[in-house]
């Protein structure tokens, strides 16, 4: 793995940003088109506003993301099919974004997306980490195992609760119970991975990805065994990682 400490959110952002465009300028220049997935979040914010404004031939990137809340409208704030539209893809004209509907029925909605990532490989995966470790929303004890590329979740409380305090939803009681979500061992066959983890309530979760055996207890540490995997933190978030305990 590579790890990038950078002083502030905002630095770190650009710094993965410029790793992203570099991955997918080399990509591209093997292969007539790229494949990006995505993660949401209030984590994301820097990278993607500087992501969107590299030196990037949309035209020929296909998008995917990890997860949506199922039941969730697309007009909430919450939503992450909003929250690309508004954060990435406005700016970013790929050539097709395959958004996850969580307002679809849900069987359907699953298949449709295995059909479409099946098609080819994803060459560049950008995964965050939650607070609870988890990826996308693979919450502890994560399924390392399940061969589906989605499925529908039951959200734990310590996931609603990072919803709560990163202000998409006034209560815990507000957050939608169950998400689809991109699986772990789908994730893992992305030929790149980014982690952009910036902020200092990121940063047991980081020391345990650092610091923990591969345990599903704590997702976020499966991503030690990928062979391309680079973990990009700020000040905060890294504070703790040379720390035992």
């Amino acid at each position: 793995m590579h790890l990038n400490i950078s002083d502030t959110p905002d630095q770190s952002g650009l710094e993965a940003a410029i790793e992203a465009e570099r991955i997918l300028q080399d990509t591209l220049a093997k292969q007539k088109e790229a494949r990006l997935l995505l993660s949401t979040g209030a984590s994301q914010f820097q990278f993607l506003k500087h992501f969107t404004a590299r030196n990037i031939d949309w035209s020929r990137i296909e998008m995917f993301h990890l997860d949506e809340y199922i039941g969730l409208p697309e007009s909430h704030p919450a939503s992450f099919r909003k929250y690309l539209k508004e954060r990435f893809l406005r700016d970013a004209k790929v050539k097709r974004a395959y958004l996850v509907d969580g307002e679809g029925a849900v069987p359907d909605v699953l298949k449709s997306l295995k059909e479409e990532i099946a098609r080819a490989p994803i060459d560049l995966a950008l995964i965050g980490i939650g607070e609870n470790g988890h990826i996308a929303f693979n919450d502890p004890p994560a399924d390392f195992d399940i061969e589906e590329p989605y499925m529908a979740v039951d959200l734990n409380d310590s996931c609603k609760d990072q919803q709560v305090g990163e202000g998409w939803f006034a209560s815990r009681d507000e957050v939608p119970k169950q998400a689809i979500t991109m699986t772990v061992k789908q994730i893992m066959k992305s030929r790149h991975i980014l982690s952009v983890v910036p902020h200092g309530v990121k940063a047991e979760a980081v020391r345990n990805t650092m610091q923990k055996s591969v345990d599903p207890q704590f997702p976020s540490t499966i991503l030690k065994t990928h062979p391309h995997w680079q973990l990009y933190l700020d000040q905060a978030s890294a504070s703790l990682i040379y720390q035992r305990g």
